[in-house]
């Protein structure tokens, strides 16, 4: 468990938060490159770490993210024109342009000193793997972009997407660290004990330190083919990404590499970018079956609230459980493993009271993310960089999943796999 202390240490992301504070040291995603298609477009509502903004692509198709209040009257920088390289306030007026620089103030005398002395609150933004990120640090501390192997990857051959989560980040991101209730929560078919996490639903877990974060493996039973290992890699401070081959071949899938990023909203929301890529340059993505992917899990087209990202199962209307289909059928009577997973962490309640808990070996990954992100509060308390600032530690991983033969080490036998094909 968590002292009440430590929880609200981690859980609490403005700035001047130790965890905002800790969070702003890394790059973080905004929004998705998708939601600025066109240079000189509409701008866009961005809230990051308790920070209301606003993003626009500018004539030349650069990004900023800037206040979303003009410096002047405090006047809503939604209703901005976009042209001309530049955010135009029309309220008087005002004009900045994505690195927050005051370009134009034609309600002030020409000879107006104003120009120079005014900025908009603005993040540096760079894009990637279709998605932009922001540094909302201090300058002087920013470290280099993010260079995870699924950003290499080309577009043919991976899909992003985004879910809004209404509760806080911490018990969204557990979630995604927690294997062993894939073998509850997503059982989709009662009684068929065939799928890999059926067979061994009490699977050993062990977790090894890195400069990203750490890499986790948990170990089940798998009968006479020997021992499924699926090795997880988990990047500070909000990523985790797994290996998806050998479930893959099970539904007659792509083999692929999924996982999540989770990004605090605010302090009780959160924004979810689902990661899928190609296990390497002979499995593309195609856009239909990242549909089918989005809607297998439950936040497909279908599944969301038109013009959000907000799912229609929420706990409004109980997520439709099913009572009769979970008797029979499915252990939740949920529909999607996305919305389960929503249904689990959302139902928790806005921010977990975590001193209540009653921990056991299962949660050895959860357990060691808490104090990763706790001990990168402490850091950058220091002045110094937290754990997972680095992108080279970041270039070459990736995760994986296998059987492994009775008697053989797991690490031998994925060696191989577990470095970027990208």
């Amino acid at each position: 468990m968590l002292s009440k202390k430590d929880n609200e240490r981690l859980t609490r992301v403005s700035a001047g938060e130790p965890a905002g504070e800790m969070l702003r040291r890394y790059w973080q995603p905004a929004l998705l490159s998708s939601e600025l298609p066109d240079n000189d477009g509409a701008p866009v509502d961005v809230r990051l770490l308790g920070e209301d903004l606003i993003a626009f692509r500018d004539t030349n198709g650069k990004v900023g993210l800037v206040d979303a209040y003009c410096p002047h009257r405090r006047a809503p920088m939604f209703y901005a024109r976009n042209e001309e390289c530049g955010l135009r306030c029309v309220y008087h007026g005002w004009k900045f342009d994505v690195t927050g620089k005051c370009v134009e103030v034609p309600n002030e005398p020409a000879h107006s000193p104003m120009k120079d002395k005014v900025r908009i609150a603005a993040y540096p933004t760079f894009e990637g793997g279709g998605i932009v990120w922001a540094y909302m640090g201090p300058a002087e501390q920013m470290p280099a972009v993010p260079d995870y192997e699924w950003i290499r990857t080309p577009s043919t051959h991976r899909h992003v997407s985004k879910t809004f989560e209404s509760c806080n980040y911490l018990q969204a991101l557990e979630g995604g660290l927690d294997t062993s209730h894939s073998s509850f929560l997503h059982n989709n078919k009662l009684g068929d004990n065939s799928a890999l996490r059926q067979r061994d639903r009490a699977p050993q877990i062990d977790v090894y330190k890195t400069e990203y974060g750490y890499q986790y493996v948990s170990t089940r039973k798998a009968g006479e083919d020997g021992q499924y290992i699926r090795v997880y890699q988990y990047f500070m401070p909000t990523q985790a990404l797994r290996g998806g081959v050998a479930h893959a071949s099970q539904r007659n899938e792509p083999a692929k590499i999924d996982g999540h990023i989770w990004v605090p909203i605010d302090d009780t929301h959160t924004h979810v970018y689902n990661l899928m890529y190609g296990y390497d340059d002979a499995v593309a993505i195609s856009p239909e079956f990242a549909e089918q992917f989005e809607s297998f899990s439950g936040r497909g087209k279908e599944h969301l609230i038109p013009g959000t990202f907000k799912l229609k199962l929420n706990p409004s209307n109980k997520y439709e459980i099913d009572r009769q289909v979970q008797k029979t059928k499915t252990f939740t009577g949920i529909k999607g493993l996305n919305t389960q997973d929503f249904a689990l962490q959302e139902g928790m309640g806005p921010i977990v009271d975590r001193s209540k808990e009653y921990l056991g070996t299962a949660d050895k990954a959860i357990i060691e993310m808490r104090k990763l992100m706790l001990e990168a509060t402490y850091e950058v308390e220091k002045g110094n960089a937290p754990r997972g600032t680095n992108a080279a530690a970041c270039h070459s991983i990736r995760p994986f999943d296998g059987i492994v033969p009775a008697g053989q080490e797991w690490r031998d036998a994925l060696a191989g796999e577990l470095n970027a094909k990208w």
